[in-house]
């Protein structure tokens, strides 16, 4: 059962929960079930919430930084003290396992923490001037309301880590959470509420798939929203930016990924086929971060292979993220499960072996085997394209050069891992990884202290650690004269 202490179904605007003409079910991806109706809020409430967010921008930024550091905190308090609620919400419209949804829920809730240290460490400096009867002095300003959209896989996480930023800098938000997922994003609402977070500063429009296109083109283009921060697919993020180019609006975009995990002759073959079971099968795949495309030098190839095989075997198991013993739920709809079949069959035509795996899974619905396929070639689509689902597959490389060339190969660069024990090659592979973030030795490597974001495709900025609340400032430059 949801908690009905958090469950909410309608929009956040202003501070109140409002209704909108329609509603939009949201359904369980385990059992294909009804969990409830969402308002549907369209294009007129997006506008009427940015309008609220716009309203509450002013007294919320001049606020001094240490209230919204202790409202930031309050919040982050009250997600704790939730946090077995707001996990069960998160499986139960995600289907991840409560234990990654506990993870998720203290993940989440540590980007409020961070940030509301964060909002009392934005500082300006004073420029020594080329005139003696003047100073130059450098502020740092909120740019005001921020557009949040965000996607399914993490429907709290990829939240917080924004708002989080964007609430410490004195911004005001409007989030447009997954059509999949919205429950996660009106949850966080009333807790919201609850922490003293002032009317209008933190603004939720849930909204159907019919509804998105029509709610994402208002938050890009309505003059009173000054910033787009999105994560989700690449071919989403292009047209977001289009949009958002006709009021030249601030955009940071957190995009797909492609991740290679590249595994070196020389490295421990048991702590990589750990970390590639971490990386790859998380949220049963579906992850931006996670491993799309597996490198294996051919001096260990066979051996990872076959570990790898018994790891994914012994370790992993399907079946509804409510059962304590599941390290594996469902997909998220039909959409994604068809995806993998068309991977794998594509794999499989042109010469591929299926190690372990392969189909759906007995317990129907959503669910699929975690696969692991060998034989792999680059002209396969499994290699080419993001899977966003459980399949892990193999291709064996003869040399260093050969395996940056395939894993630099692709044009997103989001995540990348490796596992050498050379000191020398570590540090040359690190370096040449087209990508924003690297995991030597390492398959888990997202945190709050850590910029995360990517290059080429994979996106704009960077959100998390230091450097995140960057996204959501302007800089002015003020100019005193006549000293």
């Amino acid at each position: 059962a949801l908690p009905a202490s958090l469950v909410r179904w309608g929009g956040l605007v202003g501070g109140r929960w409002v209704e909108a003409p329609a509603v939009f079910p949201v359904q369980d991806p385990a059992s294909g079930e009804e969990l409830g109706r969402v308002a549907d809020c369209g294009a007129a409430k997006a506008r009427e919430a940015v309008r609220a967010a716009h309203d509450a921008g002013a007294s919320w930024g001049r606020l001094p930084a240490k209230e919204r550091s202790v409202r930031l905190r309050r919040w982050y308090e009250l997600m704790i003290e939730n946090k077995d609620e707001l996990a069960r919400i998160i499986t139960a419209e995600n289907g991840k396992p409560l234990k990654e949804a506990q993870g998720e829920i203290l993940y989440s809730a540590s980007f409020l923490e961070w940030f509301a240290e964060e909002a009392r460490r934005v500082y300006g400096d004073i420029i020594p001037a080329s005139a003696k009867d003047r100073r130059i002095l450098v502020l740092k300003q909120p740019v005001g309301v921020a557009a949040i959209i965000t996607p399914w896989n993490f429907p709290s996480a990829m939240i917080t880590r924004k708002v989080g930023a964007a609430l410490a800098a004195g911004c005001t938000v409007v989030v447009k959470p997954a059509e999949d997922t919205p429950l996660s994003a009106l949850a966080l609402g009333e807790l919201a509420n609850q922490a003293g977070i002032p009317a209008g500063v933190y603004n939720v429009v849930p909204c159907s798939r019919q509804q998105t296109s029509a709610v994402g083109e208002v938050l890009c283009t309505d003059p009173l929203v000054a910033k787009i921060s999105f994560t989700g697919s690449t071919a989403t993020g292009k047209i977001l930016l289009k949009h958002a180019a006709g009021t030249v609006k601030r955009v940071s975009m957190e995009l797909g990924g492609h991740a290679p995990f590249i595994v070196f002759d020389s490295a421990n073959v048991d702590h990589a086929v750990a970390g590639a079971l971490a990386s790859k099968y998380r949220n049963s795949g579906q992850t931006c971060v996670c491993t799309n495309r597996f490198l294996v030098q051919k001096g260990i190839h066979d051996k990872f292979v076959e570990k790898f095989a018994k790891a994914i075997e012994g370790e992993l198991r399907v079946g509804s993220g409510f059962d304590e013993n599941t390290t594996q739920g469902p997909l998220i709809n039909e959409k994604a499960v068809e995806k993998v079949e068309r991977h794998i069959n594509d794999a499989v035509s042109q010469g591929a072996s299926i190690v372990t795996g392969g189909k759906r899974h007995s317990l129907g619905k959503n669910f699929f085997e975690p696969t692991l396929l060998s034989n792999v070639t680059t002209k396969m689509l499994c290699t080419q394209e993001e899977t966003f689902g459980p399949l892990a597959p193999v291709i064996k490389f003869d040399t260093e050069e050969e395996a940056i060339a395939i894993a630099n190969a692709a044009n997103v660069g989001l995540a990348g891992y490796f596992y050498s024990q050379d000191p020398a090659q570590i540090w040359r592979v690190a370096e040449q990884l087209e990508v924003g973030m690297v995991g030597v030795n390492e398959g888990i490597i997202s945190s709050v202290e850590s910029p995360f974001g990517g290059v080429k495709q994979s996106g704009l900025g960077r959100e998390g650690s230091k450097y995140g609340i960057d996204e959501y400032l302007e800089i002015k430059y003020v100019c005193i004269g006549g000293l």
